[in-house]
C-alpha cells in the first residue's frame, strides 16, 4: 500500500494535549448519547423466496466454519424488504431511525470535527456510507442514531441488539463470521507499523525486537501479532501487552513515550500520521484485509439490501465511493485509490 505521508494536518488539533482533549470529548459524547433500548425484534412473516435465503444462510454458516476467503461469504444484493428492514421502518415517531455503531475518534473515517458545534459533527468516509444506507432504507440520510462503540464492543453491540449495523473500519475475517454477518467489502487495506520518524523500527520485522507495541482490543492487529509471535514470525521479545479501547488511544500512548510503535490498519495509520508530523508509517502492509458492514447473522434481508446499496455506492461517480474517497482520504493516501478499492464483489451461491 502506497501512502502519502503527512500531506494533511488536522487543523486545530496537534500534540498530546489535543489528542487528550479529543479523547475526553469522545467520552463525554458516549455518555451523553441517549439509548433507545434494544433494536426492535426481527420477528415477522418471511418474505417470498425465504427458502432460498435460508439455504444461503446455511451456506454462509458452513463457509464461516471452513473459511478461506471471508470477503466472499456474503449474500447476493437485493432491494426487497424483509423482517429486519420492516422492523426498522416500523419504529414509531422519533425512534424511526437506523441505529449504527461507529467510531468518533478515527480522523477522516469517523470523527468529530471540534470546530463544528457543541460536540462536533460526525463525519468521514464511514459516516458518508452510513448516511447513504439510511437514505436508501428510510428515505432520509439523517435518519440515523449514531452510537459510539469501542473496537472490542463491535460484535457484542450487534449481538445484543444495541445497533442494526456497525460501520467502523471493521475487517471481515473468518473468526468474526461465526458471530456476525458481513456485507461485501467496501474498502481494502492491510496492517502496517506506525512509529516516530526517529525510531530505528523499519517495519514489521526483526527491528520490533524488544519494542513495546500498541494495538486496539479486539482488533485484527492484535490477533496477528499474537499469532506471529507464537509462530516465530515476530521476535519473541516484542512486547504486545499494551491494548487500548480505541485506535486513537495508541497514538496518544506513542506520543507519551509509553510504547515504541503502533500496529494498525494502514488506512487508519495514515490518518494518524496526518495528525502528528513526528510519526510515519514504517515498511509496507504485511496483510490484506477488507472492511465490511457488520450485521446480525439472521438479518438476511438487511445484508442483501446493504450489498445492493454498496453496488450503487461504487457505481455512483458523482457522490459515491470515489467522491467520498477524494473528499476524506486522498489527502492522506494516494490520489489514485486503486489500491484501496476492493475487487468486484463475489457472493454466495446455492450449490
Amino acid at each position: 500500500m502506497r501512502v502519502r505521508h503527512l500531506r494533511a494536518r488536522l487543523k486545530g488539533w496537534g500534540g498530546v494535549g489535543a489528542m487528550a482533549a479529543a479523547c475526553a470529548l469522545a467520552v463525554v459524547f458516549a455518555l451523553a448519547v441517549t439509548c433507545t433500548g434494544s433494536v426492535a425484534s426481527q420477528a415477522g412473516t418471511q418474505p417470498t423466496g425465504h427458502r432460498t435465503t435460508k439455504a444461503l444462510t446455511v451456506d454462509a454458516a458452513r463457509a464461516a466454519d471452513d473459511c478461506e476467503a471471508p470477503e466472499k461469504q456474503t449474500l447476493p444484493p437485493s432491494r426487497a424488504d424483509g423482517p429486519a428492514i420492516t422492523a426498522i421502518k416500523n419504529r414509531p415517531g422519533e425512534k424511526r431511525k437506523l441505529v449504527v455503531g461507529v467510531d468518533q475518534n478515527s480522523y477522516r473515517w469517523g470523527y468529530r470535527d471540534p470546530n463544528s458545534g457543541e460536540y462536533g459533527r460526525l463525519e468521514g468516509f464511514d459516516i458518508d456510507l452510513v448516511h447513504r444506507i439510511a437514505e436508501d432504507i428510510l428515505g432520509d440520510p439523517d435518519a440515523v442514531q449514531f452510537k459510539a462503540i469501542p473496537t472490542d464492543q463491535r460484535i457484542p453491540a450487534i449481538q445484543d441488539g444495541r445497533v442494526d449495523l456497525v460501520v467502523r473500519t471493521m475487517t471481515i475475517n473468518c473468526s468474526r463470521l461465526k458471530d456476525v454477518a458481513f456485507s461485501a467489502p467496501y474498502f481494502r487495506t492491510g496492517q502496517q507499523v506506525l512509529a516516530p520518524k526517529s525510531s530505528p523500527v523499519e517495519g514489521y520485522d526483526e527491528t520490533l525486537a524488544n519494542r513495546r507495541i500498541c494495538t486496539a482490543k479486539g482488533s485484527t492487529a492484535y490477533a496477528k501479532l499474537e499469532e506471529d509471535r507464537e509462530s516465530g514470525d515476530l521476535p519473541a521479545s516484542t512486547d504486545i501487552s499494551t491494548t487500548v479501547p480505541n485506535q486513537l488511544d495508541c497514538l496518544v500512548r506513542l506520543q507519551l513515550g509509553e510504547v515504541d510503535a503502533v500496529v494498525n490498519d494502514g488506512a487508519l495509520a495514515a490518518s494518524q500520521a496526518a495528525q502528528d508530523p513526528t510519526v510515519e508509517l514504517k515498511g509496507e502492509a504485511f496483510t490484506t484485509e477488507y472492511y465490511g458492514v457488520a450485521m446480525k447473522k439472521d438479518a438476511d434481508d438487511l445484508v442483501r439490501r446493504v450489498n445492493q446499496i454498496l453496488v450503487d455506492f461504487r457505481q455512483d461517480t458523482a457522490t459515491g465511493w470515489q467522491a467520498s474517497y477524494t473528499k476524506w482520504l486522498s489527502a492522506t493516501m494516494d490520489d489514485d485509490p486503486s489500491a484501496s478499492r476492493p475487487p468486484a464483489p463475489e457472493y454466495l451461491r446455492r450449490s
